[in-house]
């Protein structure tokens, strides 16, 4: 998987993205800078991380639970919540304000802010880094003396691939 910091290009996988290196190169991140952190990623906390990346697109809390309650009976909502928070901690997942939902982050590795795209049809999130619009943003908060703990944008609209099916 190539990643991109320059904002004009997506570090969303393309149309002939193949969706299990993807996956299998989330999970390597995730288990080396928790080893490099020093915390650990439980077999649980692995489960859900593997659930996020199933698909591109954001999913709840609820739906993770009912997926991961086959692999480990004794799940319950705290458990999902738990590992949510560890995984949204370590900067391994977001958290889809907008849908109450959770994606998988495609630059685990650095600390980042985001701009999420969020197609209305078939539901995928594309993260982009944005530098230009995130350094605006800081300008603006700089005249205002304010100070941003985080920043994310989430804008819903149309992707590439639902464009010409949607009519839109």
């Amino acid at each position: 998987m190539t990643i991109s910091l320059d904002s004009s290009q997506t570090i969303h996988p393309l149309a002939t993205h193949d969706h299990q290196k993807c996956v299998n190169q989330a999970l390597t991140t995730a288990e080396h800078l928790c080893v490099e952190r020093g915390v650990q990623l439980t077999s649980i906390r692995h489960q859900v991380l593997s659930l996020i990346w199933e698909s591109h697109k954001a999913v709840k809390a609820y739906d993770l639970l009912d997926r991961l309650k086959p692999l480990q009976q004794s799940a319950k909502p705290a458990t999902i919540y738990r590992a949510l928070d560890f995984l949204i901690e370590q900067g391994l997942i977001h958290r889809v304000e907008s849908l109450n939902a959770f994606v998988g982050c495609r630059c685990s590795g650095h600390q980042h802010e985001q701009l999420l795209l969020i197609c209305k049809h078939c539901q995928e999130v594309e993260e982009r880094t944005a530098t230009k619009v995130m350094q605006s943003l800081s300008e603006e908060f700089a005249q205002a003396r304010f100070v941003a703990h985080s920043k994310a944008i989430e804008i819903h609209g149309i992707c590439e691939k639902c464009k010409g099916i949607s009519g839109d």
